[in-house]
C-alpha cells in the first residue's frame, strides 16, 4: 500500500442481551457522541466528514433500508452514507478504500443490532438462502454451522471435551472485558450437559442473542495528527467469498478463511503470523470455529485444532482475550468488536486483558452459513 489509514477513535456500548429501554438510535448517538468528543472532528464538506458507513440489517430491524433509520443520528444528511449490509468487519475494507483511492480523508464508520427484537435467528439466517431448495428444508446458519462441526471435529480430531474448553474460557476472559456481555461463568461439565442445538453443537458452543453498538473513526495519514495522538494503522486486509450452494464446498478446507488471510499477509508483509502478530480475535460464533478459524489465519496445523487446544495454542497465541464472539456479539457485527478490541490493545488500553507490549493484531470475521465469506483485517501500532 501507498498510504496509509489510521483508525483514529473507537467507540462502543457494553454488549447486553436486551436493550429494551432503547431503541437503535439511542444505542448509536452514545456511540456518536464519544467518537465527536474524542476527535473533535466537524461535519465541514472540504475538511470534516463527507462521508459515513453504517452497518444494519433490514431483517434484524424489522424494515426495509434499515440505514434510513439512522441517518440523522450519524450525521448522514446530504453526504454520502453507504450501508454495510453484510459482516461488519468488511465496512473496515470499505473505508480504507475510500481513503486510500483519495475520495475521503475522513470516514465515520458505525454500526448497529438488537437481536432480541427479533423473533429467531434461524427465520433471520434462513432467508440467506434460495427460495426454490434451501429455504424450504429450512436451512440456516445454525443447521449449515453444525454440518460444519461434524465435519471438522472428524478432521481435527476436536470433541465434546475441547469445545467446552473453549467455551469456559470464553466466559472467563469476558470477565475482563467491561464492554462484553455479561454470561454465567460455567465449567466444563456445564457445557457438556447443555442440550443439543443441532448435533453436534450444543446450546452454550453457540453465541447467545445480543444487542449492540460502534462507531469508529478512520482517516488518511497526513492528517491523523488533527484528530488522535495515539492512531492504529490498518496495513493489511483481505476478504474471500466460497461458493453459494453447500454441496458445492469441501466444509472443512478453510478455503475463503485461507485466501483473505493470505492477502491481508501480503498487504501488511507478514511473513509468520506466529511469530509477528501479537494477538488475534477470532469471529467464533460457534465454539468449533475457534480451532477451524485457527487453522485458516495459520497459527495452527492443518487438522490439529484438538492438539492444539491440548497444547494451549489458545493462550500462546492470545486469542480471543476479550472473550471472543461466543460471549456475545451480535452476528453482524462480530468483526468490529474484534477488531476494536485490537485497537485497544494496540493503544495499551484493554486493562487486565492487555497484552503487554503488543504491536500487531489480527481481527477476524466470517458470515453466512458455515463461515462462506471471510475477511481479515491486520492492524499495527
Amino acid at each position: 500500500m501507498g498510504k496509509r489509514v489510521a483508525v483514529c477513535a473507537v467507540a462502543q456500548i457494553k454488549n447486553d442481551p436486551n436493550y429494551w429501554h432503547l431503541r437503535f438510535q439511542n444505542m448509536l448517538h452514545e456511540c456518536f457522541e464519544s467518537i465527536m468528543e474524542q476527535t473533535k472532528v466537524t461535519f465541514d464538506m472540504e475538511k470534516g466528514i463527507r462521508t459515513v458507513i453504517t452497518c444494519s440489517d433490514d431483517v434484524f430491524d424489522a424494515r426495509t433500508i434499515s440505514n434510513n433509520g439512522v441517518t440523522d443520528v450519524v450525521g448522514a444528511q446530504f453526504r454520502g452514507e453507504e450501508k454495510m449490509a453484510q459482516e461488519s468487519i468488511n465496512g473496515l475494507g470499505y473505508a480504507m478504500a475510500s481513503i486510500l483511492s483519495g475520495h475521503d480523508d475522513v470516514v465515520l464508520f458505525m454500526g448497529h443490532c438488537k437481536e432480541s427484537q427479533g423473533e429467531s435467528k434461524k427465520m433471520v439466517t434462513n432467508l440467506a438462502y434460495d427460495p426454490f431448495y434451501c429455504r424450504p428444508l429450512g436451512l440456516d446458519f445454525v443447521s449449515a454451522d453444525a454440518l460444519q462441526a461434524r465435519a471438522y471435529m472428524r478432521k481435527s480430531g476436536v470433541t465434546d471435551t475441547h469445545l467446552a474448553k473453549v467455551v469456559v474460557r470464553s466466559r472467563k476472559n469476558a470477565r475482563k472485558n467491561p464492554y462484553a456481555r455479561e454470561c454465567a461463568l460455567v465449567d466444563e461439565q456445564d457445557v457438556m450437559s447443555s442440550p443439543m442445538l443441532a448435533d453436534p453443537m450444543r446450546e452454550m458452543h453457540y453465541y447467545p442473542d445480543t444487542d449492540w453498538a460502534f462507531g469508529m473513526l478512520l482517516c488518511c495519514e497526513e492528517r491523523v495528527k488533527e484528530f488522535t495522538k495515539k492512531p492504529v494503522w490498518i496495513s493489511g486486509y483481505g476478504s474471500c467469498m466460497d461458493s453459494y450452494f453447500l454441496g458445492d464446498r469441501d466444509l472443512t478446507s478453510n478455503f475463503s478463511l485461507k485466501n483473505a488471510a493470505k492477502r491481508a499477509y501480503e498487504k501488511a508483509g507478514i511473513k509468520d503470523p506466529r511469530k509477528e502478530i501479537n494477538l488475534f480475535e477470532l469471529s467464533d460464533h460457534a465454539a468449533y470455529q475457534l480451532p477451524m478459524w485457527a487453522e485458516g489465519v495459520g497459527i495452527a496445523d492443518e487438522g490439529k485444532g484438538g492438539a492444539w487446544i491440548d497444547e494451549g495454542g489458545m493462550e500462546k497465541y492470545n486469542v480471543n482475550l476479550s472473550g471472543g464472539q461466543l460471549n456475545g456479539n451480535p452476528l453482524l457485527l462480530g468483526g468490529a468488536a474484534r477488531a476494536i478490541e485490537c485497537v485497544l490493545q494496540l493503544r495499551g488500553e484493554a486493562g487486565d486483558r492487555q497484552v503487554k507490549g503488543a504491536k500487531k493484531a489480527l481481527a477476524q470475521a466470517a458470515y453466512g452459513g458455515a463461515g462462506q465469506h471471510q475477511a481479515v483485517v491486520i492492524l499495527e501500532a
